[in-house]
């Protein structure tokens, strides 16, 4: 089938349905139930007819509406299909278990089902009559490109490119040192994101001109024609029109241009992706002589790994900063003369917001501010900042084009797999391998055989990556396989999802919705399901998912059932984050499509044998279901599954027959049991297993011979193992097991745990452990990265290994060794990071380690340090004599690479000599050190966080001015500090988070206030003399949204002239002054709202007036004396939809009419006499809380 198709998104997807047709399943069933064997040859004519026009129709469709509907109609019966097709498919393979199963279902009905789709897709066939359609043998020689790039400069300049032009400049202007005449540099990046302005910059300066003796720009583009660029390249060096034709006569020509020459080639727009290609286009290259360079631009990573050369570097090209995005934007939007300066501010304002929506795209900058730069109406430029980018037309706004056409040359495979992430809301952060199981479930990835899925999703994720449509994401520093896609390539896929994919945030709300829906993502629904209209015309979804699922306002006992019973064709099924969920229905069972089920972050404690049922079933997530202590009995049925992930809960042992699931790829953890059908032994039939294993409670292997039939040796796909014994004392058996439990060579990590052996199999590498004895404990392995060692509370000594041990040591961690003493290692020359945590007996000094980056000592006060590795980056000490002895190192070294310094715990009088801190201090974070003189004569410029905890007695005020790009500060239990010193009218720019505890002598904030622009959290704690937050909050802090106060009981009120405009949280505890006050100031954003008692004094709550009416969320919490709440003081809270009410033990009463229409949750706990009234639905409680949707008591809905 693949030969009748091209490149067209439905092309893949008639791919797996054809694949499916011509299964044995399918024409067994044919034959069997006696139907015309024409039925299924028509089908197969009919798509390929229909499979030979989808490259044309994939480009008409764009503006032909009538292209458009046709092929909505023809995925929607291929979507038809292919449920029958495996529902088929299916139930013929379960037959062989269940005798006579087609008898039993109704026949009738399938073989009906089967001619009706015929007859749907003869339809559509006719329907095409009517199109301008044509076949296509292959790819178009149409381009998609709109025009070729040229070198001129268009005089609008350049922004946010410095860097990245001095870095490419760099590289075009060295010379090669190892004698290669021809080095290339790529740019690389996401289509708009400036890679032709940058290069056209580079080609374009003077400096670098004069240094080669010819310079040439090709725009290569999308449609690679060897001859055509080739002619380019000679007219550019020679300025004269090239008239040969013959490839040959060609590159003889500009080789002979370029021989003994030293040359700057520009490739604008590269495409090529095979090495064929690229040999033949720059074999003249190769007559130049050295310095030549190629600098060329793609957007397709992959362009650069088929470059015949030696040296290639490679420039990723990243988004501009919002603020640079705006000068592009301001460039080409406002003319030099027009709108009077009134009217540009209030236009300066909305092209800000319209900025954002480009997301750092140039491209996008451009194009939008060109659009408006004639335009001087607000509303034009309102219309624009209302407007999808993806709704402009096409010839003004240039970024879609040029999105698409990224989109376009996507392999069929890839369309799909891009456009199934529309389903993921935007910013959304995801990982790989999640990703990949969501398309393996949808039949996305085209597979050799099961165990290649894993490695085919990569290859398609990967290759998204380097074409950008995935990037990392910066903001999630945890996890390496974490990305995110742009904004406007979010907007590409939910543009091209159409009717098909549909991503809410509120399932109430949508009326979008249709019967061709296939794949649904929510956030939340805030009615039941069973009210929700839109449910009845998804009978044909396949994908139903939460994502940042938020909790509903009333009882979702029944909800799951009610999804699983309505959606009966569903292939992906996710309540990830749906906690309320307790129990999986039997009914589950019944959705025989179904082959992915995540239920993680849930509360499920069991689940139903029915599950067993799920024949294609692949995946199954039950990470963090922490209320989960045992699988179902009949796991061994579900012979496709391939993932299991169980890790967070608490399963206590393995099902029985776990190795009969052959095809399994991930298993977080395998329990040993004490029977032979739970026992080690099911272990070995799992040889597809991939990542990590880890294998607990190895005490239950009582004969070392079990352990053999784990067949570890022969997981070649295992890259880390733990292995656990939970208790036990026979360190010889321990030993004969771990002997058995050899794995094979390529393992990248081995963790063992509760270990009583005396000495460990030679497997491990020599690692011997005797107790109390003078051998060896440990010999090393000579290619060793990593190793650990914790908790070894009768490990004494550590004898000197030979000095060349441990050449490739990295990271070495040494904890919870209370008995050990001896010597460290004493040269460890690769190692980067050590760590050293109680071993109070250690007396030895620090390896002699040149590389070392890290280094952290705590309750080791025998540890000293000799040499100071001049490296370090990181330093965390505790205690004597550690932290006196590094700052001296610290202050006769002077470190240029430190960047953060902690030092904790040290009752004498200590200084930094001179009031210096090290210029390259980053970090700096100081606790328990009561005597230590804090340095504030000099400025640390680099400084960001600033934690002092419980230190610097003599410190009394702290000059905010000494650290002027400080972005965090935690002042906690400093006794003697009075106040913070400011400097008039100077603001602090980097600050973003300010947090002050436990200081009851600080009075005040600096008179003038706080400027602090960038401040988004601001929280004041147990400061019991601080009179006042800082003055002027709102103009001097206008993008502080958190405010917390505590337990300052001296505050009366907030700050005259209004409260930060972004406010959205404020928390405000124990200060009963502030709570009776008359009225507080403007907080018109300010959304969530909590108090917290005791507050002694108030015994009614709220006045009237008191809280702003925008809440959408208020919480009470320990009042010791409330005893009524004031309906007339809420009532104005029209916005208010969650109130919270906790352990108010006196709360008994309601005064006045009614709590707020608009609430849709009221939860009460630990509040016994209102809870009491609530049950009892008492007359002066009940009819002013009954219209609340969702009332939670005590834990239950009422």
């Amino acid at each position: 089938m693949a030969e009748a198709v091209g490149g067209a998104f439905l092309s893949a997807f008639l791919d797996v349905v054809f694949d499916k047709l011509v299964t044995d399943e399918v024409v067994d069933f044919i034959r069997g139930k006696k139907l015309d064997l024409n039925l299924l040859e028509n089908l197969k004519t009919t798509l390929r007819l229909v499979g030979a026009v989808l490259d044309d129709a994939e480009k008409k469709q764009i503006k032909l509406s009538s292209v458009n509907q046709w092929l909505i109609e023809l995925k929607d019966v291929l979507y038809e299909a292919d449920d029958l097709l495996d529902e088929i498919s299916t139930k013929s393979a379960t037959q062989k278990k269940v005798i006579k199963v087609f008898s039993r279902f109704t026949d009738r009905k399938m073989a009906s089902k089967l001619e009706k789709v015929v007859g749907k897709l003869d339809k559509v066939l006719e329907g095409m009559k009517g199109l301008p359609l044509q076949v296509m043998a292959g790819e178009s020689n149409e381009s998609w490109n709109a025009q070729p790039t040229t070198s001129l400069e268009d005089g609008y300049g350049m922004y946010g490119r410095d860097t990245d032009k001095e870095a490419i400049m760099r590289l075009l202007l060295e010379d090669s040192s190892d004698g290669v005449q021809v080095s290339v540099t790529a740019i690389v990046g996401m289509g708009g994101v400036g890679k032709t302005t940058l290069a056209r910059s580079v080609f374009n300066d003077s400096n670098l001109k004069q240094m080669f003796d010819l310079n040439a720009w090709v725009c290569v583009s999308d449609q690679f024609d060897i001859v055509k660029v080739t002619q380019t390249m000679i007219e550019q060096l020679t300025h004269e029109s090239c008239k040969l034709n013959d490839l040959n006569l060609l590159q003889l020509e500009l080789m002979d241009k370029l021989k003994n020459k030293k040359f700057l080639i520009i490739l604008d727009d590269v495409w090529i992706q095979d090495y064929e290609s690229w040999s033949n286009l720059t074999k003249p290259f190769l007559h130049g002589i050295r310095g030549s360079k190629i600098l060329l631009t793609t957007r397709n990573e992959n362009v650069v790994n088929v470059v015949p050369y030696h040296i290639v570097q490679v420039l990723p090209l990243s988004k501009l900063s919002n603020e640079d995005c705006w000068l592009v934007f301001a460039n080409h939007a406002f003319p030099s003369s027009g709108s009077g300066e009134e009217d540009r501010r209030a236009l300066e304002k909305i092209g800000r917001e319209i900025v954002k929506k480009c997301n750092g795209l140039p491209l996008a900058a451009r194009s939008l501010g060109g659009m408006l730069r004639r335009k001087h109406a607000i509303r034009d430029w309102n219309n624009i900042l209302e407007s999808d980018i993806w709704e402009l037309p096409e010839s003004q706004c240039k970024i879609i084009p040029a999105l698409r056409i990224s989109y376009h040359y996507l392999p069929p495979h890839l369309k799909r797999c891009f456009v199934y992430c529309s389903l993921y809301p935007k910013d959304y952060e995801f990982q790989k391998d999640d990703l990949i199981l969501l398309w393996m479930a949808e039949d996305l990835l085209k597979l050799p055989n099961k165990g290649k899925s894993l490695e085919v999703g990569y290859e398609y994720f990967d290759d998204l990556v380097s074409r950008s449509f995935f990037q990392h994401s910066r903001s999630n520093l945890t996890w390496d396989n974490c990305f995110v896609m742009h904004d406007l390539v979010h907007d590409l896929a939910l543009s091209l999802g159409g009717e098909f994919y549909f991503r809410s945030e509120d399932l109430r709300k949508e009326t979008k919705i249709g019967i061709k829906t296939r794949h649904l993502s929510v956030t939340k629904f805030s009615d039941p399901i069973s009210k929700i209209e839109v449910f009845d015309k998804l009978q044909f979804l396949r994908t139903f998912m939460a994502i940042y699922f938020k909790d509903s306002p009333f009882n979702k006992e029944k909800e799951p059932g009610i999804v699983v019973l309505k959606l009966k064709c569903l292939r992906v099924l996710s309540f990830c984050g749906f906690a309320s969920l307790d129990v999986l229905p039997d009914s589950i069972g019944k959705l025989i499509h179904l082959r992915y089920l995540n239920l993680s972050f849930t509360s499920i404690k069991t689940l139903p044998e029915s599950l067993c049922n799920l024949y294609n079933l692949q995946t199954l997530v039950l990470s963090h279901c922490e209320m989960l202590t045992r699988l179902p009995t009949g796991m061994q049925n579900l012979i496709n599954l391939c993932h299991l992930h169980i890790n967070g809960t608490r399963i206590e042992e393995m099902p029985r027959g776990m190795g009969m699931l052959s095809h399994l790829q991930h298993l977080d953890f395998f329990i040993v049991g004490k029977d032979k059908e739970n026992g080690i032994k099911e272990l070995g039939t799992l040889s597809n297993l991939h990542g990590s294993l880890f294998v607990r409670k190895l005490e239950n292997v009582t004969r070392s011979n079990e352990a053999l039939e784990a067949r570890m040796l022969d997981k070649k796909h295992i890259n880390h193992l733990s292995l656990q014994w939970s208790n036990g004392n026979d360190s010889q058996t321990e030993l004969d097991v771990l002997c058995k439990l050899k794995p094979h060579q390529g393992l990248e990590s081995l963790t063992i745990w509760g270990y009583n052996g005396t000495i460990f199999p030679d497997w491990v590498g020599n690692f011997w452990f005797y107790k109390n004895e003078d051998c060896p404990s440990v010999t090393p392995f000579s290619s060793l990265e990593t190793l650990e060692i914790d908790n070894m509370f009768c490990w004494e000594l550590w004898s000197t290994p030979e000095s060349d041990a441990f050449p490739l040591l990295k990271s070495l961690t040494i904890e919870d060794c209370p008995k050990l003493r001896g010597d460290l290692p004493n040269h460890l020359p690769a190692l980067e990071t050590l760590t050293i945590t109680n071993c109070e007996l250690l007396v030895s000094s620090l390896p002699r380690a040149p590389t070392l980056k890290r280094l952290e000592i705590c309750k080791s006060n025998n540890v000293s340090l000799h040499v100071f590795p001049l490296l370090l980056e990181s330093i965390e000490v505790e205690g004597s004599p550690m932290v006196e002895s590094m700052i001296e190192a610290i202050t006769s070294i002077e470190p240029t690479c430190l960047q953060h310094l902690k030092l904790r715990d040290y009752s004498s009088a200590i200084s930094f000599p001179g009031g210096h801190l090290p210029a390259s201090l980053k970090a700096l974070h100081i606790s328990n050190l009561k005597n230590l003189e804090f340095p504030t004569e000099h400025k640390p410029e680099l400084l960001e966080p600033l934690p002092i905890y419980n230190s610097c007695d003599s410190l009394t005020s702290l000059p905010l001015v000494t650290f002027p790009n400080l972005k965090t500060l935690r002042i906690e239990n400093c006794e003697n500090m009075e106040s913070l010193l400011g400097s008039g009218s100077e603001s602090f720019k980097s600050l973003n988070s300010f947090r002050i505890t436990r200081c009851p002598n600080i009075e005040s904030f600096p008179r003038e206030g706080l400027p602090a622009p960038n401040l988004t959290d601001f929280v004041v704690k147990y400061c019991n003399k601080l009179k006042s937050l800082p003055d002027e909050m709102n103009t001097l802090l206008p993008k502080l949204e958190y405010l917390q106060v505590e337990h300052c009981p001296e505050i009366e009120s907030f700050p005259h002239g209004g409260m930060p405009p972004n406010l959205r949280t404020v928390w405000i505890v124990n200060c009963e002054k502030l709570l009776s006050g008359l009225a507080w100031p403007s907080m018109g954003m300010l959304t969530d709202l909590s108090f917290e008692g005791p507050c002694d004094g108030i015994k009614s709550f709220p006045k009237e007036g008191l809280l702003p009416p925008s809440l959408v969320s208020l919480g009470l919490y320990h009042f010791s004396n409330l005893e009524s709440l004031t309906c007339k003081g809420l009532l104005h809270l029209t916005s208010l939809q969650k109130f919270e009410i906790v352990d108010c033990q006196k709360l008994e009463n309601m005064e006045g009419e009614r709590l707020p229409d608009s609430l849709i949750k009221l939860s009460i706990r630990r509040c016994p006499l209102l809870e009491k009234q609530c049950h009892r639905k008492h007359p002066q409680i009940w009819p002013k809380i009954s219209h609340i949707r969702g009332i939670n008591v005590d834990g239950r809905w009422i």
